[in-house]
């Protein structure tokens, strides 16, 4: 049977983090090379409302799924952040704009401590667009970005070709860029 539903689709702030998150981790790996370019620390939150009918990481839609974060697994990101090889953080999940309380903690340290020299990655099922609606502190987490793949994931656009995202829908934008030219600037660095 081919799945027929898709995700959800919320209002502009229906979901609010202080209203959902539990600051719930899924999974913490360090030293990876999926989850965006280079070597990453790739954060995983707890907790998505999308349901995008087959997500890759339907146990981390759970807001329940995991662990609490913990200032001692703040502090082993940092250090791992700071090996020379690694180019940067990427938050995951679940959803990270759901999760901010987390999420703006540890992006605020990443830039405390590395400023620019380690980039910051983020997917999300929401859209650029969706994003510039939403609640303050999901805009704030948005301006700590180097890049953002949004959009959720759709069975009927999966593609397996494409560079760091599972549907064809979903997009790699360079955030900075598109903050300062107020239109979504895709990442020059596109493998199509």
């Amino acid at each position: 049977m081919v799945e027929t539903r898709l995700p959800r689709n919320p209002n502009p702030q229906e979901w609010l983090a202080k209203d959902h998150s539990l600051q719930y981790v899924a999974d913490y790996k360090p030293f990876n090379f999926v989850d965006g370019e280079g070597v990453r620390c790739s954060l995983y939150v707890s907790g998505c409302l999308f349901n995008c009918p087959g997500c890759y990481n339907k146990a981390a839609q759970n807001f329940h799924y995991g662990q609490p974060y913990t200032q001692d697994l703040e502090d082993q990101i940092i250090e791992d952040l700071s090996q020379s090889y690694v180019q940067g953080l990427t938050l995951l999940g679940g959803e990270p704009f759901l999760n901010t309380q987390v999420c703006l903690k540890l992006v605020k340290r990443v830039r405390k401590e590395f400023g620019h020299e380690k980039d910051i990655w983020s997917w999300s099922g929401y859209t650029w667009e969706e994003l510039m609606k939403e609640s303050s502190d999901k805009l704030e987490l948005l301006h700590y970005l180097d890049i953002l793949v949004d959009g959720r994931f759709l069975l009927a656009k999966k593609d397996l070709t494409l560079q760091f995202r599972g549907s064809s829908n979903q997009r790699i934008i360079d955030v900075p860029q598109s903050l300062q030219t107020g239109k979504v600037v895709i990442w020059d660095k596109l493998v199509h």
